[in-house]
């Protein structure tokens, strides 16, 4: 199958990334970013774009997808609402819209969180944008999964971009065997979250569609 990746370069995305490359059932892996991954595999094909608002100019070289990937995004933190709302909403709907188009057999998935606000009226901001874009993608002619992922232990080489993310996550990563044992359910890891998207796909449109970490973690062991 042919694959389209957003956020390759991201801690989640190099997860992605590396669970396709690694998979024989995956033929062709396409990345839209605005930078070079600094990678060369035989079945990876860079598309270098900037507006991920309008992607009618690299169209053709993401038609016949079967699936895209979509692990582009922001922290909350340190961006204005509009910008965090632009990245986090209109980003990933015209890539969907693009993708989708004539196309329901796609599936879609989108990387949201835990605490994601599917009501839309809670009182956190990021969780509300969160909800309005999976509600969103959701409705669509798609076959759509969300990721509420917890707690990612970052393996094989994925970075955060995240400042904030690394520093915590070098902090803190003596302590994921232990909260492992403990809190099973709210943990897993970036080859999880890789295996489990490609999952989905195995799915053919069977739910579950909102992924908790337990979900994703089984799903990843299994795929």
């Amino acid at each position: 199958m042919k694959v389209v990746v957003f956020g390759a370069s991201g801690m989640v995305g190099h997860g992605v990334l590396r669970a396709c490359l690694l998979d024989d059932g995956v033929t062709e892996v396409v990345t839209v970013g605005r930078s070079p991954l600094g990678i060369e595999h035989p079945k990876l094909h860079e598309v270098a774009h900037s507006d991920f608002t309008d992607l009618a100019p690299v169209a053709a070289e993401l038609a016949g997808a079967d699936a895209c990937f979509y692990c582009l995004g922001v922290s909350a933190s340190g961006h204005s609402a509009e910008v965090y709302r632009r990245v986090s909403y209109d980003f990933p709907l015209a890539a969907a819209r693009l993708l989708s188009a004539d196309n329901p057999e796609l599936t879609f998935t989108y990387v949201s969180g835990a605490g994601t606000d599917s009501t839309e009226q809670g009182r956190v901001a990021w969780a509300r944008v969160k909800g309005a874009t999976e509600n969103a993608l959701l409705a669509m002619d798609m076959r759509a999964y969300m990721f509420r992922p917890g707690w990612i232990r970052p393996m094989h080489g994925a970075v955060s971009r995240t400042r904030a993310y690394r520093v915590i996550y070098a902090l803190t990563s003596w302590l994921y065997p232990l909260a492992n044992r403990l809190a099973p359910d709210r943990l897993t890891t970036t080859e999880a979250l890789g295996r489990s998207m490609l999952g989905v796909v195995r799915l053919e449109g069977a739910g579950p569609h909102v992924l908790s970490p337990q979900d994703i973690n089984r799903l990843g062991a299994g795929a």
